[in-house]
């Protein structure tokens, strides 16, 4: 998977790359920033998506797609295609963007508004990564849990670099018997819950 990335998403991703990177530089405001996760969260997430059982794969936070390009490459080695959620007009526009560019449109259905308001009509979610403002993380995960079907994941970002935002969530998380969950120290901490 990682040998053979398709040279249009290897240069999307570098284009991503580079514009975080000068975000993080020039003082771009926090919610206009990429805040996109480094390479090696992008490789996880794309090992477990590839594990993932029969479901729908969920994104909740799109920014530029950067993350959405990784969990592709395993929907493109598994035939699954991934619905991503975005708040944001100008960064749904630059997601847009990104898939038509990595040539990845048939693997990715691209929603412009807050994911809470579908996921109560969603169902068997296999696969789930929750990268959105950290006052939504509780929320959402009280909406996915129930949805996730037998041996699905859910993957948060910024589990280490925001731990007192994300308290209540990691708090229930590490208690919740319908899931086993850890912290993994892979770029901002990630919080990985596999459904019982």
């Amino acid at each position: 998977m990682f040998h053979d990335i398709p040279n249009s998403i290897q240069e999307r991703m570098n284009y991503l790359r580079t514009l975080d990177a000068a975000d993080r530089k020039d003082g771009t405001p926090l919610l206009q920033r990429l805040r996109q996760v480094p390479p090696e969260t992008g490789k996880f997430l794309a090992l477990i998506a590839s594990n993932a059982p029969k479901g729908q794969f969920i994104e909740i936070g799109t920014s530029g797609g950067y993350s959405t390009l990784w969990i592709i490459l395993s929907c493109m080695k598994i035939e699954r295609k991934i619905k991503t959620f975005e708040v944001l007009k100008e960064k749904v526009q630059l997601a847009k963007e990104t898939f038509r560019v990595a040539q990845v449109e048939p693997y990715v259905e691209l929603i412009f508004g807050d994911a809470r308001d579908y996921l109560e009509k969603t169902e068997e979610i296999a696969f789930c990564f929750l990268d959105a403002e950290k006052e939504y993380y509780k929320a959402s995960y009280d909406l996915i849990i129930p949805k996730m079907v037998k041996g699905a994941f859910l993957i948060a970002d910024n589990a280490i670099s925001h731990k007192e935002d994300l308290k209540p969530m990691l708090n229930q998380a590490m208690t919740d018997k319908r899931i086993d969950s850890l912290i993994v120290p892979i770029g901002s901490g990630l919080l990985f819950c596999r459904k019982q």
